[in-house]
């Protein structure tokens, strides 16, 4: 890319400049990207020499001030803190910059730290689980010591007090599964309070359920026609597209949930023997078959459209640094592919529904289903059953008084 012009006039930055674009450039930058990493760079070493100050004074702060003047000066598009990410890593690894005390931990955040251990390694819950745990566990701890002005937020707690919470939470989610996963994981904190002693009673326990009946709706499916129609409007020619073949195939063809498709790595796949390794719920490994047509999507993205990486993983992110996708943004790329397609949005597991009611058309039945998609309760598949209204038609009683 040659050299760094700015770095020529000096400057606190000027001596880290060549290292840092070797650096972007490794980690599989653009050069476009590189070029605009480096001239932030030297907007920052100019300020730093402006305001007298060397790259070790560089912290938090100063580039909080740093952000400040450019709006001042009035430039329009002003980057934010997550921008100087690489460049903050690079120069601590570079040891101009002092190393960062870590931040006391208030009695809260230990609390947290503990709850999430015993999700982790006593209960063998999976990290994204852990996760989504932990963020609910954090509103409520801070909601309580906001209010009370308690320190860990578990002190004196209520049955009342919780079942208010849990009232002023339903009133405000829209749907009845956002109220039992909200209701689900407050009784796990509840419960972790009574096994480490916090709270005398078990108020997990005592929690009341959200009232609602399983399986009273129809699955949300997409026709066979609509499932080809989205694999059709990737574009082969481009490496996102590649990489929206690969997902939209493992979802829609091999009944894959969203974080399985995230989770699958390269050695996951038995190219010879023809199966894949799916790294499951509850920490489940199965193996399926790897049908013709996932294998040639999987190998053309692999092959024409993947990034080079050492991330284990099979589906990497399009920008640099280079690393496994989220389950979040698979969503994202089932919802662009509708939109091609001229598709109302949806999800990725209305490709999961999609299959199994495409195999129940086809003559398979619940049992069969319930394998493909690893369902371990037969009772989570006969919501296909209704699925197939022509069949309900035939075992279905007339309604009384209905040939009056």
């Amino acid at each position: 890319m040659g050299t760094v012009s700015w770095a020529s006039g000096g400057g606190p930055l000027a001596g880290y400049a060549a290292g840092y674009r070797r650096e972007l450039e490794r980690r599989g930058f653009s050069p476009r990207a590189v070029r605009g990493h480096l001239e932030l760079m030297g907007q920052l070493s100019r300020w730093l020499a402006a305001e007298r100050l060397s790259a070790a004074d560089l912290a938090v702060a100063r580039a909080g001030q740093f952000f400040a003047a450019r709006r001042a000066a009035g430039q329009s598009r002003v980057p934010t803190m997550q921008t100087l990410v690489p460049l903050l890593a690079y120069l601590q690894d570079q040891q101009a910059l002092p190393p960062v005390p870590p931040a006391a931990a208030t009695p809260a955040e230990e609390l947290l730290a503990s709850y999430r251990r015993y999700l982790a390694r006593e209960r063998g819950v999976a990290p994204l689980t852990v996760l989504r745990y932990e963020r609910m566990a954090r509103r409520f701890l801070l909601g309580r010591i906001s209010r009370a002005g308690a320190e860990t937020g578990a002190e004196d707690l209520s049955g009342a007090e919780v079942t208010a919470y849990l009232a002023g939470c339903c009133s405000r989610l829209r749907t009845i599964g956002s109220a039992k996963r909200e209701a689900a994981d407050l009784r796990s904190l509840l419960r972790f309070f009574y096994l480490k002693g916090i709270t005398a009673p078990d108020l997990g326990t005592a929690m009341p359920p959200v009232a609602g009946w399983r399986d009273t709706r129809l699955p949300a499916v997409m026709s066979a026609a609509d499932v080809t129609a989205l694999l059709d409007a990737c574009d082969r020619s481009q490496p996102s597209g590649l990489r929206d073949l690969a997902i939209l195939t493992l979802l829609a063809r091999l009944g894959l949930r969203s974080a399985e498709v995230a989770a699958l790595q390269l050695g996951d796949i038995d190219w010879r023997a023809g199966e894949i390794v799916v790294r499951g719920k509850a920490r489940c490994q199965d193996r399926l078959p790897l049908t013709v047509e996932a294998g040639e999507a999987i190998a053309g993205y692999l092959r024409n459209g993947r990034p080079c990486s050492r991330c284990p993983r099979v589906i990497l992110t399009l920008y640099a640094p280079y690393r496994g996708i989220h389950p979040s943004s698979i969503t994202r790329v089932v919802y662009r592919a509708c939109q091609r397609a001229g598709l109302p949005p949806a999800g990725g597991h209305r490709l999961r529904h999609a299959l199994a009611s495409e195999m129940l058309r086809q003559g398979s039945d619940l049992v069969e289903i319930s394998q493909v998609l690893r369902h371990r309760d037969l009772a989570t598949t006969s919501v296909y059953a209704k699925v197939d209204r022509s069949a309900l038609r035939t075992v279905a009683r007339s309604w009384p008084g209905a040939g009056r």
